[in-house]
């Protein structure tokens, strides 16, 4: 089953996540595991969670805790994974649930032990990290909790949700705060040198090279090395850094002798270097040595509340004293966000040099809304049949110093045919809403309300299918 199986359990407040106990018996005899975080299951020895059984990958599936409940991702495993006998991809656990690898039965049980309380960071910022949300209180204090410490972190999240940031956050809240911090893109850089721009080489190592080179780690001594793209570096080259993660030592091009090095490691990538390793295109061993902490960053359309802060701080930061408005915002919450952070940043900029209209507009015919051709063509229909009267207009100043009072937003329009006397601007605003209301409503009908199938339809995420659901109260 290619979808993700969401079977919901007890729900817990937002600040509370459960500790389920797992229970299995391989052949080394019973086991239990109360859980917490994030834990793989496997028959490697590295695994957190490891079953004695031949029929179980290696690395077969990922557990973790989040705060619906415990849910767990295949990871490309031989046999599958299953959940009360369906083959899923990515599940939720019922409670009691069963749980199928390979040959071996895990059983979960949510009760057995008292939801343990989250800690969330007490401010809305962390070092340049800005969020209001739970998720990334939760992260800040996460982040918090490192600085004392100075083992390898993997940062994971898709593009543009600011693992650069997070990764910066870790080293300026540490003990190598004053020393240098050193990014190195590990896909922006060729295989011919990604080795010298790593590790350094001597003069004469190869064509151009006139004189001695520090690489990257050693330009990092004390201090911390980030590798972004950790996905993108090649085969050939991992032995290499995991011999510099294990032996703090390293070996310029064209050199004999190994030189110590005092650094920590901080990595990222959009990649699923877990299925990676699987697939033999990622070394299981450095995968270990560069995770011994994991931290998700999660995408910007799972914490809508974080637009609103993000967008006045990327105002701050030009000087801007304008605000968007609160109906410009709402329209905002509404996007899945595809670019993330990086995208929201790029339309405050076009909204700052064009005007928030245009910036909509570019977006609306970008890779925002591909697949729309159907909730386009809904409009026309409710035209002509006038059966549900527009929501009223939004109001004509979308970024201003003031935000517009109730006695200055155009009022609702009775007459269908009214709406296409007012300015685009109020026609778009007017009738956006009502189209993508139809447009939902007849999307759940058509799958028989089923989120997943309705949101592969849409080409969207099913958060956002969600998030219209409860906005549109349907």
């Amino acid at each position: 089953m290619s979808e993700e199986t969401r079977i919901q359990p007890q729900e817990l407040p937002p600040t509370q996540r459960s500790q389920p106990r797992l229970d299995w018996t391989d052949r080394a005899g019973h086991h239990f595991r109360v859980l917490e975080g994030r834990v793989l299951v496997g028959s490697s020895e590295s695994s957190g969670i490891v079953i004695q059984d031949d029929t179980v990958s290696r690395l077969h599936a990922e557990l973790e805790v989040r705060s619906d409940g415990l849910w767990i991702r295949d990871l490309g495993s031989r046999n599958g994974t299953f959940v009360e006998g369906m083959r899923v991809s990515g599940a939720l656990v019922p409670e009691h649930g069963r749980i199928r690898l390979g040959m071996t039965d895990l059983l979960v049980d949510y009760g057995a032990n008292q939801p343990r309380e989250v800690e969330l960071w007490p401010s809305t910022t962390f070092n340049k990290l800005v969020g209001a949300s739970l998720v990334m209180r939760e992260l800040f204090a996460s982040i918090h909790r490192l600085r004392s410490s100075d083992a390898p972190v993997l940062i994971q999240g898709e593009t543009g949700t600011g693992k650069e940031l997070v990764a910066r956050a870790i080293h300026d809240t540490s003990a190598r705060s004053g020393k240098p911090f050193v990014v190195v893109d590990c896909a922006a850089l060729p295989d011919s040198l990604l080795d010298s721009e790593l590790f350094g080489h001597a003069r004469g190592s190869f064509t151009g090279a006139l004189g001695d080179r520090a690489g990257a780690i050693e330009a990092a001594e004390g201090g911390t090395v980030f590798l972004d793209e950790i996905g993108e570096l090649p085969l050939t080259m991992q032995p290499k850094l995991l011999r510099a993660l294990e032996q703090k030592t390293i070996r310029r091009l064209g050199e004999t002798q190994h030189r110590k090095v005092d650094v920590r490691f901080l990595s990222a990538t959009h990649r699923d270097l877990l299925r990676m390793v699987n697939a033999g295109a990622f070394r299981e061993d450095l995968y270990f040595r560069l995770c011994v902490i994991p931290i998700d960053v999660p995408p910007l359309r799972e914490r809508e509340e974080d637009i609103e802060p993000l967008i006045n701080n990327f105002l701050a930061q030009a000087a801007d004293t304008r605000r968007f408005s609160p109906q410009i915002l709402r329209t905002l919450m509404n996007f899945p966000w595809r670019g993330n952070v990086r995208e929201l940043r790029n339309f405050v900029e076009r909204a700052r040099a064009l005007g928030p209209d245009e910036a909509l507009a570019i977006m609306g015919g970008g890779s925002i809304t591909r697949g729309t051709s159907r909730s386009r063509s809904i409009l026309p229909s409710l035209v002509e049949e006038g059966s549900i009267p527009p929501p009223p207009l939004a109001p004509h100043d979308l970024l201003s110093s003031p935000v517009p009072s109730e006695s200055a937003r155009p009022a609702p329009v009775s007459d269908t045919r009214e709406v296409f006397r007012r300015s685009y601007r109020d026609f778009r605003e007017a009738w956006i809403e009502q189209g993508e209301r139809e447009y939902v409503r007849e999307l759940l009908v058509r799958h028989n309300r089923n989120v997943a199938a309705a949101a592969k339809d849409a080409e969207v995420d099913r958060t956002h299918i969600y998030r219209l659901i409860r906005k549109h109260t349907l």
